[in-house]
């Protein structure tokens, strides 16, 4: 039985920050499972919405099928149910499904559906593996408009039409005119969240397009100040909003716009450089080296 109803999911990650725990891995590449337990315990702490487990910054597309239950099953074991858990479901449209079945079984609250593995596809086939997924589960289904997975306004309008646990679209795309559209057409029976690399860049702009909510990186290295960020950009206060990123984030964006794939790399780093490590990232992403190292830490340093 689950714990909310794909409308009541959607309510209550639309209320507040969303956020994506790194996956801790051993110094050999192995998922260490006691040093993540014990990191989503302090996240925990920080009232987030809700927590993307096994999402892209937890290296999801590095992860065995196994592993991902694994670290689905950790996440609501210590979190107690104290925050929502959303687990990933991708690839393939048998495997998606394996997942989501998986997910529930695990005690997850909703999915988190990626963009299928490798290949183009229609609008057609595209929705097709939606429609697939939310039929082999009753929890809420998030869709993460990204890659190959580009919908249209009207294939997302078909599938409120005809998956009623459908309840999320999550944007990695930036397209404003297709956000405008989208909401224009159904309006509030989605819930928005944004989901470009560093969210907080574009969480002001993206607010007016009624995209309530965003999943933060930086949480998971500077939660207090992220959670100042989403406060002052609920509150529309422009002043704080640009206060903070000169502040630190457009800063944290260069070092991130160095290599491919330091989107995830320099949260792991930021974890270093506040003492909680969660190890390296695993091929085919590539560590921060010693200088964005240094630099990163000096700027956290700053924050206090």
């Amino acid at each position: 039985m689950t714990r909310y109803a794909p409308e009541e999911i959607q309510q209550v990650l639309g209320g507040g920050l969303l956020s994506f725990p790194v996956t801790h891995f051993t110094a050999e590449l192995d998922f260490d499972e006691a040093a993540y337990r014990d990191n989503l315990g302090w996240l925990s702490s920080h009232p987030a919405a809700g927590l993307f487990v096994a999402g892209g910054t937890g290296e999801f597309f590095s992860l065995t099928t196994g592993e991902v239950g694994r670290v689905v099953r950790a996440a609501v074991r210590e979190t107690a149910r104290a925050v929502p858990i959303i687990a990933p479901a991708g690839y393939g449209t048998a495997q998606a499904v394996e997942m989501a079945r998986d997910a529930e079984a695990a005690g997850a609250d909703a999915v988190l559906l990626f963009p299928p593995y490798l290949t183009e596809m229609s609008q057609d086939g595209l929705a097709m593996h939606v429609e697939a997924v939310c039929a082999a589960t009753s929890l809420g289904v998030i869709v993460y408009h990204r890659a190959n997975a580009a919908f249209t306004v009207s294939t997302v309008d078909r599938l409120v039409r005809t998956c009623p646990n459908f309840v999320g679209f999550k944007d990695g795309v930036g397209d404003i005119e297709l956000m405008t559209r989208l909401y224009a057409t159904v309006g509030d029976r989605l819930l928005y969240i944004g989901g470009l690399p560093t969210a907080e860049t574009f969480a002001l702009p993206y607010l007016e397009l009624g995209v309530t909510t965003y999943s933060s990186a930086i949480f998971n290295f500077v939660p207090k100040f992220a959670l100042g960020f989403y406060d002052a950009v609920r509150a529309g206060d422009r002043v704080g909003v640009y206060g903070r990123l000169n502040e630190f984030v457009l800063p944290l964006v260069e070092i991130r716009n160095r290599r491919p794939g330091y989107a995830v790399s320099i949260v792991k780093a930021g974890m270093r450089a506040i003492g909680r490590p969660a190890g390296p990232v695993r091929p085919p992403l590539t560590d921060l080296t010693d200088d964005e190292m240094i630099k990163l830490t000096t700027l956290i340093e700053k924050l206090g």
